[in-house]
């Protein structure tokens, strides 16, 4: 895995390079740094929620597993899953699996406050933590809101098992044809093998 990380920003320092010869412009957030791969253990963390408490995934003494969601308050892709986001926490938090939410931006309309009045406004029923000073989303390797990744608890840690998007239709739920994440979630509660356990994230770039 480290080899793989190593030859891979060797690259990725080539096309910047390169790039930068030719004038043409690369945005940061094409790239996947070197944030978290399916099977890594992922750290804890303790971030504020909307509510003041700080929250940590060890709080959850009795969690299967998580559904660790980036997203935040301004991005139009975020805004479009926040129903589907508070639906997937309704079904699985009861089955072992809750969503924590995390805003990893730092621009106008993502800070704290607006965040505690985007989440009475929509009534969210998980956790919605600030990712203050922008610490936790380059470990995960976050590159935009949304972007999941599931967890599962076991005895080494918590073991990233899907990582991507929620579905295949941001613009229309009614139009979705694949649940990646209810499907990624169905398979861990079933021990079965996560297929696909990565999809590409739709959305707005970490700013």
């Amino acid at each position: 895995m480290k080899t793989k990380r190593i030859l891979g920003f060797l690259v990725l320092l080539l096309i910047f390079g390169a790039s930068f010869a030719m004038g043409i412009s690369v945005a940061k957030e094409d790239f996947v740094g070197d944030g978290y791969e399916i099977g890594d253990v992922a750290s804890d963390f303790s971030l504020k929620n909307v509510d003041g408490k700080m929250v940590s995934l060890s709080d959850y003494a009795n969690a299967k597993g998580f559904l660790v969601i980036f997203t935040c308050n301004t991005c139009p892709y975020a805004k479009a899953y926040e129903d589907r986001i508070i639906a997937l926490d309704r079904k699985y938090k009861s089955r072992g699996v809750p969503v924590i939410a995390i805003n990893p931006n730092s621009k106008s309309g993502d800070g704290f406050a607006e965040m505690k009045e985007r989440a009475k406004e929509k009534g969210f029923t998980y956790p919605y933590l600030y990712d203050e000073g922008q610490k936790v989303y380059p470990q995960y390797g976050a590159t935009r809101t949304p972007h999941v990744f599931l967890l599962e608890k076991t005895a080494k840690g918590n073991v990233v098992r899907y990582i991507g998007a929620i579905d295949d239709n941001y613009q229309d739920a009614s139009q979705v044809k694949d649940k990646f994440v209810e499907n990624a979630v169905d398979a861990m509660l079933a021990g079965k093998e996560i297929d696909p356990s990565t999809t590409k994230a739709i959305g707005c770039g970490i700013k």
